[in-house]
């Protein structure tokens, strides 16, 4: 399904400044996994995801969309594969349309969109289902500005539209992590919901340790550009926080991690 080949990513190469972010880094993700990645901050695991959607190219190696090599790929040319929801609820969306043009954009990614484009009475009628599962109350709300939801209703919007067109890999870099509590259990619950009922593969960043054990399938923990581990299934589910510092300790340097 998504398969990263040897990649490697060194920024400000041959200066005093070298930093090797990805050192060395293969990664198979079968249709349907949900791989939470955690690790200390400068672990790499944001790069790994921007490596993934384009943001960055590998000095190294390969990324492959269904067999495709997609590693040379500008990021706008691979919007057509991807969702993203990065931690800032302020990124995913546009502030200056209503939520049913940011809806309709995100309806359209990776289309030809022509001069003229617009919502359909259908397509806003669909809008409205889709919007009512956030039980938000949004649905009535579809000509209101984005700039007027706040960061919780902004977050759930974009993770509509992250899903909307049901993309090949959807990638959550810590997109609860600006919320407060109670609004980051509400996301964290959509997201599961969304996940399992569409069967999408995931690749979620979290500083939240209860979070990447309890959420998707797979865990894999990042130090220093590498993958120190992978784990799923039935060994996942047994995980413990306690467990996990006291095997994988040395590597938890992030006092973040044991939230």
């Amino acid at each position: 399904m998504i398969r990263v080949e040897g990649i490697r990513k060194v920024f400000k190469k041959g200066t005093i400044d070298e930093k090797v972010a990805i050192a060395e880094i293969s990664l198979h993700c079968r249709k349907g996994d949900f791989i939470t990645v955690i690790g200390s901050n400068g672990a790499g695991k944001t790069t790994l995801l921007n490596l993934v959607a384009g943001t960055f190219t590998p000095d190294e190696g390969e990324v492959l969309i269904d067999g495709t090599r997609v590693t040379h790929l500008p990021e706008h040319r691979r919007a057509r594969y991807l969702g993203r929801i990065f931690q800032n609820p302020l990124v995913g969306t546009a502030a200056s349309m209503t939520i049913e043009e940011n809806l309709a954009m995100a309806d359209l990614r990776g289309r030809p969109r022509g001069l003229r484009w617009g919502v359909t009475k259908s397509r806003r009628e669909f809008y409205r289902d889709i919007l009512k599962m956030l039980d938000l109350g949004l649905e009535t709300r579809l000509k209101d500005s984005v700039s007027l939801l706040s960061g919780g209703q902004r977050q759930s919007l974009t993770l509509l539209m992250a899903t909307l067109s049901l993309p090949k890999l959807l990638l959550l870099d810590e997109h609860t992590a600006a919320l407060d509590p109670r609004t980051a259990q509400t996301v964290m619950k959509l997201t599961q919901s969304i996940v399992r009922e569409n069967n999408l593969t995931t690749i979620m960043v979290t500083h939240n340790m209860v979070q990447a054990i309890r959420c998707g399938n797979r865990m894999i923990m990042l130090h220093e550009g590498r993958i120190k581990f992978d784990i799923e299934g039935e060994e996942k589910a047994a995980l413990t926080v306690e467990e996990v510092v006291r095997r994988f300790g040395a590597e938890l340097k992030d006092e973040a991690l044991l939230c």
